[in-house]
């Protein structure tokens, strides 16, 4: 074996090693998930044991999961949504009508994303209180929309540059309108692009905690704040169906990002490659 075949072994075994290193503590969970509640803690861990579905029929069925899940889902889904229509058309003005303050404009639209939640929980929480918008399902939506605009404009954005403009001028001069020019023109160009945006955005909206522990307390809260306090549901022994219940919250992301994973990677990659 030559050199460069025993550094390419090398880094192949390295990256494996890597892959796994991420994704063990999601493999735990779910070996923890199917363990007896007495197992769960066992020191040493005990990796063979009696498999058992028990965690997940009280962690889903015997307590307000679904409840939590239906929160989850409704606020994802709608902030996704609000932050498509709100960023797709900004982003659509900076791409094909620059001007010279574009660049600036971008950069302090993703620079909101760069604060750190805890910067805004004050008067975030300020602003809801008097408006009567916590623990609603409305105040999350909007507040998760606005925490992914920027996303949306600048991913957008960036892909909407990748379109050639004589296709865009091309349909203009056979008198299309603007609507028409979107749908039919840049709609089928943007999808891999915009499947990328829209699973990030539901990813993080899906995952996000600081806001929705200090903003909810039952009737918006998502799953990511109700797992948080599974102890003080389930009582002491309450590491395996919070495993449960956790497993069950992280699998539809996982589904989603990998049913999607081409869309994914081709949306990420648009431009990388000349």
């Amino acid at each position: 074996m030559n050199r460069k075949q025993l550094s390419n072994t090398l880094l192949t075994a390295l990256t494996y090693l890597l892959a796994f290193l991420l994704f063990f503590p999601i493999l735990w969970l779910l070996l923890t998930s199917f363990k007896p509640e007495q197992l769960a803690l066992a020191m040493p861990p005990r990796l063979f044991f009696a498999p058992t579905l028990e965690n997940y029929r009280i962690a889903i069925l015997q307590s307000p999961y679904l409840e939590f899940l239906w929160n989850t889902l409704l606020i994802t889904l709608l902030a996704t949504l609000l932050a498509l229509v709100l960023g797709v058309p900004v982003a659509y003005a900076m791409a094909f009508y620059p001007t010279k303050r574009t660049n600036g404009a971008m950069l302090w639209i993703m620079s909101t994303r760069m604060l750190p939640p805890a910067g805004v929980i004050v008067p975030l929480y300020v602003i809801f209180r008097d408006l009567s918008w916590l623990d609603t399902h409305l105040g999350m939506i909007v507040v998760y929309a606005g925490m992914n605009f920027p996303l949306v404009v600048w991913m957008v954005r960036s892909f909407m540059l990748e379109v050639p403009y004589g296709i865009i001028e091309a349909a203009r001069l056979d008198g299309a309108s603007l609507l028409q020019e979107f749908t039919s023109v840049l709609l089928p160009l943007l999808i891999p692009g915009l499947a990328a945006t829209v699973l990030l955005s539901f990813i993080f909206t899906w995952n996000e905690f600081f806001l929705a522990v200090n903003l909810t307390t039952r009737s918006a809260s998502p799953l990511s704040v109700y797992i948080s306090s599974f102890k003080a549901a389930q009582g002491d022994l309450f590491v395996a169906k919070m495993s449960a219940a956790a497993t069950a919250t992280v699998l539809p992301v996982m589904l989603a990002g990998w049913a999607a994973q081409r869309q994914l990677v081709t949306g990420l990659t648009m431009g990388a490659v000349k």
